[in-house]
């Protein structure tokens, strides 16, 4: 098959068992059989489901949705509580880990064991290149790039280019990063444009690849499970199959759910932004429920139709809508700027980069706990999700082809989308004087920015579009991922569970919004962040452990 084709092998590969291994590989021998501790039966409608991680995950969501929403003029506080002092004194834990993330992936990348083939040897490649790319890039972090893209940039040039301030005890409270660039537009430009790559760029697809490479080596080569547990056999060998497991497998749900619910969340709200900005629509709590309704309706109907007639399908229609967008505004916007700014904005990237990702000694204190660990905790938070779709369309790839392909051609695509979106933005405001789409807020910022350019009407639209399209993708992948962990690692459970935990993600997001809006989002996006870095910590030396026993 040629690599360049989008076609897979199996016409439905979400309702297939896991290939076996395909030459010779270190299978691990194990008593557990796939489903052993599933309930399996009807209740109604039919279920096989694991009895421990679908129960505790099921109920713990449910409740913290139940009292959420009963107490939704009371928690906000608590969860703006809750940010601060995680993002405020656990932020260098955050920084540190990313920092040994992306060090594990490029050691693999020039080591030897990066020769290994994910499922064997002799094993081909489900997907060819554009299939795959657009199915990573678009559950990776798709929402986040439509509503950052241009809010992000601004925010760290205006910050940069105010300056350092100073509060009672001489402790910092600008938000610029590093120590700014007080009154130059052209240093404030770079650091913004460096700083918001460092948040796009090589540490969360590193967060991403741990996890995808985890699953995908310890299922396809090893022959186990395809949860999170499987990857800590190598440190706790049977007892995984037990209650060090079911935590572990546990944890990825719940991560996965709140991390899902933030970034839909967050796209709710740019998506009835842009609508009230076109159409005059509502911009209230009902509007964004309805839309979140809507959406997660739209997303069921992917689920049902499976992961090539659903999710692979909108992945590339939302590749090619983001490439239109993206050539618009470099070609009806400031080209050469864009074109220069790239390149400078790379180097920038690479000049700031140790500075950026320093986990101690920072006086930067709001920059580095309120925007990176945050984003670290957030990406962290999605790395089951991400990581395990990945996973599932990356088998027949080397282990080196996976991670370049995984680390550096998105990092190089977020650097080319961040410059076109936030240094057209940059332009209009130091160029043009167009200060509207810096007073805008964040979700209205993309549109502000829009209203500058030729054929405002349509490019905002396809802006709406691109959005809702992520939202589905994210909602239709996310479900068969926590389907996939909740049912003990089986790829053939039944639809409904996936409807079930697709419907369950727009739930926690509508009860996140009324109960703190974004700043609660972003709480439990950190709050289960946390946890689940320990275990991409262990996953870390599980891969690299599991890689050096497998025949090169």
């Amino acid at each position: 098959m040629s690599e360049d084709a989008p076609e897979s092998k199996a016409d439905t590969p979400e309702v297939e068992s896991i290939p076996e291994p395909e030459g010779e590989t270190e299978i691990i021998e194990t008593s557990y059989d796939i489903g052993q501790d599933n309930f399996s039966g009807s209740v109604a409608v039919d279920l096989d489901i694991h009895k421990v991680v679908f129960t505790v995950s099921a109920i713990a969501i449910m409740l913290f949705t139940f009292l959420t929403l009963a107490f939704q003029n009371d928690v906000e506080p608590l969860f703006v509580g809750l940010r601060d002092w995680l993002t405020g004194n656990l932020g260098w834990f955050f920084l540190l880990s990313g920092n040994i993330f992306v060090l594990v992936c490029l050691g693999l990348i020039i080591s030897p064991l990066g020769r290994i083939r994910l499922g064997g040897p002799e094993a081909t490649p489900d997907f060819g290149y554009v299939g795959w790319f657009s199915m990573l890039f678009a559950a990776g972090m798709g929402i986040g790039l439509m509503f950052y893209g241009v809010s992000e940039p601004l925010s760290h040039y205006s910050a940069a280019y105010d300056g350092v301030a100073f509060g009672d005890g001489g402790v910092r409270t600008d938000w610029a990063p590093l120590d700014g660039a007080e009154g130059d537009a052209v240093e404030a430009r770079r650091l913004g444009m460096a700083a918001t790559i460092f948040h796009w760029g090589l540490h969360p697809w590193a967060i991403y690849a741990v996890v995808a490479l985890a699953l995908a080596l310890f299922s396809y080569n090893k022959g186990l499970p395809l949860t999170l547990r499987s990857a800590f056999y190598p440190i706790f060998g049977e007892r995984v199959w037990g209650w060090p497991g079911h935590v572990i497998d546990i944890l990825a749900v719940l991560a996965t759910v709140f991390g899902l619910a933030t970034s839909l969340g967050i796209g709710a709200q740019q998506a009835v932004a842009g609508l009230h900005f076109l159409f005059g629509l509502s911009t209230g709590n009902t509007m964004l429920i309805l839309l979140i309704i809507l959406i997660t309706l739209v997303a069921i109907v992917s689920i049902i139709r499976g992961l090539e007639g659903g999710v692979k399908m909108l992945s590339e229609v939302n590749m090619g809508l983001a490439a239109l967008l993206l050539l618009f505004v470099i070609v009806a916007g400031p080209t050469v700027a864009v074109a220069t700014g790239f390149f400078d904005n790379l180097l920038a990237y690479g000049r700031h980069l140790p500075s950026l990702s320093m986990p101690f000694g920072r006086e930067d204190t709001n920059f580095a706990g309120g925007w990176t660990a945050f984003y670290w905790a957030w990406w962290i938070s999605w790395s089951p999700f991400v990581g395990m779709f990945i996973a599932r369309v990356s088998r027949g790839r080397t282990v080196r082809e996976f991670l370049i392909t995984v680390l550096i051609v998105p990092t190089i695509l977020s650097v080319l989308w961040m410059t076109a979106m936030g240094g057209t933005a940059i332009e209009q405001v130091v160029n043009d004087g167009y200060t509207a789409v810096q007073d805008a807020a964040l979700e209205l910022q993309l549109f502000q920015m829009l209203t500058q350019l030729p054929l405002t009407a349509i490019s905002s639209f396809i802006g709406i579009v691109l959005v809702v399209v992520f939202f589905i993708t994210s909602s239709d992948s996310g479900s068969l991922v926590i389907d996939t962990i909740a049912s003990g690692g089986k790829t053939n459970a039944p639809v409904i569970q996936r409807v079930f935990w697709a419907s369950f993600e727009g739930a926690v997001a509508i009860a996140l919004l009324l109960g703190g809006g974004l700043a609660a989002l972003q709480a439990m996006a950190v709050s289960t962040g946390l946890p689940f870095t320990f275990v991409l910590l262990g996953a870390c030396y599980a891969v690299v452990r599991g890689l050096m026993n497998e025949p090169r």
